[in-house]
């Protein structure tokens, strides 16, 4: 059967649409979840340049002994974490969660104050950071996986192990969606600062202050784009969904002057929240910056949480 020339056309017309589409996905995908660049193939993505705090340094590696860990993600990329101990063999574990477009070493300022409260730290690389194998960060889906996987790891070898998540930004996102998750093996606490609602919300939000660009129809490109080239979806990011199953007391934490991530969301994950809970606003922190801005109270409520869910 011949094609009349208007369905030719109109097909023509939408085989644009579609090819533009997908490139407009493309660029914004490649841009926000895409390690490496010409001179650097473990270089974070390049949007890190418009949104990481330029002054922050990498912290001082925590004091004591330490292993590095190794382990086979369920799509077979080698992931990476480091192990550290306290002077003293303790059973209370906490897995500390980088950020978006960090590594481990940016948990270290965490890590050594646990250690000094007696815990054993990991400290884990995640998809696509630091020495654990990947092209695109997925912002808490295939992490939350490594996670439980860690998670795993830790109970196999100290079947006795009482284990806390603690994340920030895409860590605390992260550490959510873990928490949720039916592989993971029970855990005594989540301490979640300054996660997202969704990565979906979060981009959208972005894409106006970086481009001045508005959410339709790109971030719904993106989204699709995105399970194509990095295997899951932005929309599969979103701890709002993962939250309500939670079992685990969660502690929420989030300064009330972050610009990146609102403390309007905060509200909305403790909201849904139906395991035991409490939240934490410091007053003038910004992004990922509430230990920083006032330590002394934020791990005073850090540790007092732990205590009342018995670590």
């Amino acid at each position: 059967m011949r094609l009349k020339k208007w369905q030719i056309f109109i097909a023509g017309f939408l085989a644009v649409i579609v090819a533009v589409g997908y490139g407009i996905g493309a660029y914004f995908v490649d841009f926000a979840l895409k390690r490496g660049n010409d001179t650097d193939p473990l270089a974070p993505p390049a949007a890190c340049v418009s949104i990481h705090d330029k002054s922050r340094k990498t912290p001082p590696e925590p004091s004591g002994q330490k292993e590095e860990w190794r382990e086979i993600s369920p799509d077979g990329r080698q992931l990476a974490a480091t192990h550290y101990a306290p002077a003293q063999p303790s059973k209370r574990w906490a897995i500390l969660v980088h950020g978006y477009g960090r590594d481990q070493s940016y948990a270290n300022d965490y890590a050594e104050v646990y250690l000094q409260h007696g815990y054993q730290v990991l400290t884990p690389d995640l998809c696509a950071s630091g020495k654990t194998e990947g092209q695109y960060i997925t912002m808490g889906v295939k992490e939350s996986a490594e996670v439980a996987l860690w998670a795993q790891k830790i109970k196999k070898q100290y079947p006795d192990a009482e284990i806390a998540l603690h994340g920030v930004s895409m860590g605390a996102a992260t550490v959510l969606m873990a928490a949720a998750r039916d592989d993971i093996p029970p855990i005594r606490a989540v301490i979640e600062d300054c996660g997202y609602t969704s990565a979906y919300e979060m981009f959208s939000n972005q894409l106006g202050v970086i481009f001045g660009l508005p959410a339709f129809p790109i971030m719904n490109c993106v989204d699709v784009v995105s399970g194509f080239k990095t295997g899951s979806k932005v929309t599969e990011a979103a701890p709002i969904k993962a939250v309500p199953n939670i079992k685990a007391p969660v502690l929420f934490i989030h300064g009330d002057a972050d610009k990146l991530i609102p403390p309007a969301m905060m509200e909305e994950l403790y909201v849904s929240c139906n395991s035991k809970k409490d939240k934490l606003i410091v007053q003038g922190a910004g992004h990922a910056d509430s230990m920083k801005t006032d330590g002394e109270k934020y791990w005073s409520i850090v540790f007092g949480f732990l205590a009342n869910a018995g670590l």
